[in-house]
């Protein structure tokens, strides 16, 4: 299987010449160990190099010596590693010494030095849909972020397109596998999850059944503001048990340590209207496919409940939003305020630069989500954040364009970096 180049490694390379050291970060399989070997002089396999235990007690600064930069992949199986390699950059007093990369974060009870001045740290993603060449990149966040132009494009894609896509994912190692293969391997994913990391990284017993059904009910409300209260009502739904708040937030915990689940955050902005602005972030899978696998769900049961199918739809919109921003310096939030408006993706730049993005599956909901791009316009105090860069409804299937009155409507198959 050759080797995909990632839309991250040019800020990996900036943020590893500019430290003593980069932490790549990521859900375990989304290829962060591939995108450092191509970096890397020589690499550490802590979590695989038997040798590791012990020489952690006898002389741990020998694991550190290799040609640099020197992968340190895993770094968090040993997490007392962390303040052995601040000692050994600030020893060395050179930039480019380390590469580390982690799939999960440790225990915040074992004490580490923050790194401040000596660590970078990069989040990476798993596959977006210009990385996997099924996107042409024609119409960039670059632009987007600039002016309102995207040019005439008809790469659209069709429903079950889409679909597939949505069941696969974008881990590396599922470019060859079929459909159904990929539905196995990803249930085998959230399994592996269920009955073995949670507990690992928690330091003691998880129920793999509760797991499962929390899995089940943010994927059942993925891409939605899903309140705390719900996700208990459908635990007790699902196996008639009981779950109490404090230990759904330690098993929420865990799953965000684990960088399965990741949340985004509401916008924070100025407004004019007598409306409030709600914080409750929305939540998401690290790779829409999760979702899929933790409902049990395939092609034909998607295909069948297209409705529910719009909000997977929305949340790998999401995802490869959050790749094409981050390579502009830009992060991905939501608006929603107390009179209803609610848009999908808010991509702002750290200079404030901004854009808005509402997604819809197919076209038949063009017009509504062009209605509220424009409300938000006049609800929002122009004149302090600045007007928006350009409005934007990314749809699955149809031609992109940009209609008469300056919104754009972008097929995610022609969105990119």
């Amino acid at each position: 299987m050759s080797y995909i180049s990632r839309i991250i490694e040019e800020e990996i390379k900036a943020k590893l010449n500019a430290s003593g050291a980069a932490l790549i970060r990521g859900p375990k399989a989304c290829g962060k160990t591939e995108t450092a070997l191509r970096l890397a002089s020589s690499v550490l396999r802590v979590d695989q190099d038997e040798q590791v235990p012990y020489l952690m007690d006898a002389d741990p600064r020998r694991l550190l010596a290799g040609k640099t930069p020197r992968l340190i992949d895993e770094w968090q199986a040993q997490p007392r590693l962390w303040n052995y390699i601040r000692h050994e950059i600030d020893a060395r007093k050179e930039k480019s010494q380390f590469i580390l990369t982690g799939s999960s974060t440790p225990d915040d009870k074992i004490p580490i030095h923050s790194g401040a001045g000596r660590f970078t740290t990069v989040d990476m993603r798993t596959l977006s849909w210009q990385e996997l060449g099924y996107s042409t990149g024609q119409a960039s966040m670059k632009q987007l972020l600039s002016n309102n132009k995207i040019a005439l494009s008809d790469r659209s894609v069709g429903l079950e397109t889409i679909v597939e896509r949505i069941i696969k994912g974008g881990w590396p190692g599922l470019l060859t596998s079929t459909t159904d293969e990929a539905l196995l391997l990803n249930r085998a994913y959230i399994d592996l999850i269920a009955e073995s990391d949670m507990s690992r990284i928690s330091g003691i017993k998880r129920d793999p059944v509760k797991v499962r059904n929390i899995f089940r009910s943010i994927a059942r409300n993925t891409a939605t503001m899903v309140a705390k209260t719900t996700i208990v009502k459908d635990i007790k739904e699902y196996d008639s048990g009981d779950i109490t708040r404090p230990t759904l937030y330690e098993y929420l915990d865990a799953l965000e340590r684990l960088m399965i689940i990741e949340n985004q955050p509401a916008w924070s902005t100025h407004i004019r209207s007598s409306a409030s602005l709600r914080k409750s972030p929305k939540m998401h899978f690290t790779d829409v496919s999760l979702s899929v696998a933790a409902l049990g769900a395939d092609k034909e049961s998607l295909l069948k409940d297209v409705r529910f199918t719009g909000f997977l739809f929305e949340s790998l919109a999401t995802h490869d939003l959050r790749v094409y921003a981050r390579a502009n310096d830009a992060t991905v939030s939501h608006y929603s305020d107390s009179s209803g408006l609610e848009i999908d993706c808010i991509v702002q730049k750290r200079n404030g630069d901004w854009a808005a993005f509402e997604t819809k599956l197919g076209m038949g909901m063009i017009n509504e989500a062009a209605f509220n791009l424009k409300k938000l316009t006049t609800t929002l105090d122009i004149k302090t954040i600045g007007p928006p860069k350009s409005l934007n409804i990314i749809v699955g299937t149809g031609v992109s364009h940009t209609r008469p009155d300056g919104i754009n409507i972008i097929s995610l198959a022609s969105l990119g970096v």
